[in-house]
């Protein structure tokens, strides 16, 4: 069996760390599966154009198998219970063990060469023993290779899995950028590649990785921005359902309700706004043309529809945002659509910082009045401001920073903060009213605290677009999406609705709605063909019962 030694070296030195990644030294997980076997034809795409080379790991646990071997010796049959039969059934588990796991351990790495020769691509092999998803980040960390790929399940997937354990362990501990390869038959090269920015400089890693992998695929390149403009409306709510009126002038509610609706609406929108600019610059400046989008919602959630609605075939984020700690292993957003997402995913942990950003942070200083204005920011956005600011003075030509330059650009930014009135701000908690269709949605949903957070971000939403009623638009962001389906319209075919005119008026609601109901439990969305037959045939069950056969 061919192995290749793995240097030890401390994780945090592994990779130089920046941006973009190489394609030359991709290490493929093996252990057979069909997401593991598309992993390799990935990763020989991706190392062909820049000649590099492909190791293949299988990880197999020998002495794991000998001690579960040992443990259960004692509760065999009782035909094996003599110690020649013992003997010899150690013998055979042995020759499994010290052969046999080598056997299969190298028809994955041949099965890998094989597709690694038809693509012209050298092969390694790298087969070490212990604990799968262990010796797989130990091999990450050893400083050997740049990109780890490997399959979101293995040969052990069930029904209803998303993500299997190993890869989700690898994941949140591998110290180099991590192709996670989701779907057995999509390529990357189908596009289009989306990255998430958040101005952090993983994000930025990735967009230059994403850059390089566009231009050597071809596909398209799309960079997508997400913010929470809800999460401070709900959670003001919230607060003010439980502070006394004391309490609430002590704390200056009103006036720190005011200030987050301002960042939230206005402020942060144009910071996350400011971070598309710069990506956009970032990749004209290698000559790739982008499409850059700012969406608004729970980010994770708000990316997920977009990768949705524009058929991703990769979707590409940095391992920790922009408000990580030291401490943290993956953030909760890269988590999340790690789980979520169909398509591929890549996980970038190594940085780049946009050369306008170090420019301006080397070159511009702060006088003391203005640090201090910007230090009573709160705490969620202060950095993001800092960014803010810190561009609007290079851009025009600064290089000292004043109190009175950091307010003129806070009042850009917050249109409100002048003490005029806050576009879609609200005054007070009164709710807004609601359409019937909204409120249906609303009400079916079980969870109680789900639904109160629906209800508030949805009040939220009406309001930024200064509506009169809270709408089924509004809900749409927010609730499961079998909820909204079910208040959409149905389209119905002329010949159907021409029969649906017939049915005498007192019973017409009734018989629509059976038939609606009956379609959408169908999974179709037009009243046409045999399902809207089977519909009618309900409706007239649902009008004219069949007689109970004890009253015949």
């Amino acid at each position: 069996m061919s192995t290749t030694m793995i240097k030890e070296v401390a994780p945090a030195r592994a990779t130089e760390n920046t941006a973009p990644v190489s394609f030359k030294r991709i290490l493929v997980a093996l252990d057979q599966s069909d997401f593991a076997n598309h992993a390799v034809v990935e990763a020989a795409r991706l190392t062909k154009p820049v000649a590099g080379t492909i190791t293949g790991i299988h990880v197999y646990a020998a002495k794991l198998h000998d001690r579960r071997f040992k443990q259960m010796e004692g509760g065999l049959p009782e035909r094996y219970r003599y110690e020649t039969e013992m003997e010899h059934q150690r013998d055979v588990h042995e020759d499994l063990i010290g052969k046999g796991l080598g056997i299969i351990s190298d028809s994955y790495h041949d099965n890998a060469q094989l597709t690694c020769k038809a693509n012209g691509v050298d092969f390694k092999r790298l087969s070490p023993e212990g604990k799968n998803y262990s010796a797989l980040i130990k091999a990450a960390a050893s400083g050997e290779f740049d990109v780890l790929a490997l399959g979101s399940r293995g040969i052990g997937a069930v029904a209803g899995s998303v993500i299997g354990s190993v890869c989700e362990r690898v994941v949140r501990r591998t110290p180099i950028d991590t192709l996670v390869i989701k779907d057995r038959e999509l390529d990357l090269a189908s596009g289009p590649i989306v990255v998430a920015m958040d101005g952090s400089p993983q994000s930025f890693g990735v967009l230059k990785t994403g850059l390089q992998l566009a231009r050597q695929t071809g596909a398209a390149l799309h960079i997508v921005a997400a913010y929470d403009p809800y999460y401070h409306y709900v959670a003001f709510n919230k607060i003010a359902g439980v502070l006394s009126d004391e309490a609430g002038k002590v704390f200056r509610f009103k006036q720190q309700e005011e200030l987050h609706e301002e960042l939230i609406d206005d402020g942060i929108a144009k910071i996350y706004q400011s971070h598309l600019a710069i990506a956009e610059t970032v990749a004209k400046d290698e000559g790739i043309d982008v499409t850059c989008e700012l969406v608004a919602g729970k980010p994770f959630q708000a990316i997920r529809k977009y990768v949705e609605k524009v058929g991703t075939s990769l979707l590409m984020t940095g391992k920790t945002g922009v408000h990580a700690d030291e401490g943290l292993d993956i953030g909760s957003n890269t988590e999340n659509l790690l789980r979520a997402v169909k398509c591929h995913f890549w996980v970038g942990v190594a940085e780049y910082h946009p050369p306008l950003d170090v420019i301006a942070q080397e070159t511009i200083m702060w006088s003391e009045e203005a640090e201090a204005m910007i230090g009573r920011a709160p705490d969620f956005v202060r950095s993001m401001a800092r960014t803010a600011i810190i561009r609007q003075a290079h851009g025009e030509g600064h290089t000292f920073i004043t109190s009175g330059f950091v307010e003129q650009v806070m009042k850009k930014m917050m249109p409100g903060g002048d003490g005029g009135d806050v576009p879609g701000h609200s005054d007070g908690f009164e709710q807004l009213e609601w359409s019937d269709a909204a409120s249906a949605v609303l009400a079916r949903i079980d969870d109680e605290a789900m639904r109160e957070n629906i209800r508030l971000r949805a009040e939220k939403a009406a309001r930024r677009d200064a509506a009169g009623e809270v709408l089924v638009d509004h809900v749409e962001p927010f609730a499961p999406q079998e909820e909204i389906e079910a208040e959409k319209p149905l389209q119905w075919a002329a010949s159907y609705l021409a029969r649906l005119q017939r049915v005498p008026e007192p019973f017409r609601d009734k018989a629509r709605q059976t038939i609606e109901n009956y379609v959408r439990r169908s999974g179709a969305v037009k009243v046409d063909g045999d399902v809207a037959e089977g519909g009618f045939a309900e409706a007239r069950k649902a009008m004219c019962p069949e007689p109970d056969a004890t009253s015949r």
